[in-house]
């Protein structure tokens, strides 16, 4: 079983990385983009922490989405400290862009699997996920960036 999940896997990862290298994007940048658009007041520290991150390694990766103009560092209102970080308007088209091509993605990679199948393995996974401790909605693969 573990090596199905394993093989799964990287079948996923790898075919995502193809559907969305048109779009310019790696993986780990679409999930960044997702994440800035799921926080409120997103600041660069606690995004790598969350992803677990090395700081040297976060700023690379902020500077080039911020080079290819989908986000921005914006001066925290609550902490003068913090820079907030925030999608510009062509970070918000791109996410919808990679939100699509993840669609098609998951529909894809279900095609075997009816509705119900679908709803199912996702509360399975969902609980493997929970049983061993890892962040829900974050890629291990981060920490080896």
């Amino acid at each position: 079983m573990a090596f199905l999940l394993a093989q799964l896997g990287a079948h996923a990862a790898e075919r995502f990385g193809e559907r969305i290298a048109v779009l310019g994007l790696s993986p780990p940048e679409a999930g960044i983009l997702r994440m800035i658009a799921a926080t409120p007041s997103c600041n660069q520290q606690t995004l790598g922490k969350t992803l677990g991150v090395l700081p040297s390694r976060m700023v690379i990766l902020i500077y080039e989405l911020a080079e290819k103009g989908l986000l921005e560092r914006k001066r925290s209102q609550s902490d003068r400290r913090h820079s907030e970080l925030l999608l510009t308007r062509a970070g918000k088209q791109m996410l919808e862009k990679v939100s699509k091509l993840a669609l098609e993605h998951e529909n894809d990679l279900c095609a075997a699997l009816t509705g119900g199948e679908r709803k199912s393995l996702a509360m399975l996974c969902r609980k493997i996920v929970n049983e061993q401790g890892l962040t829900p909605g974050v890629h291990p693969g981060y920490k080896k960036l």
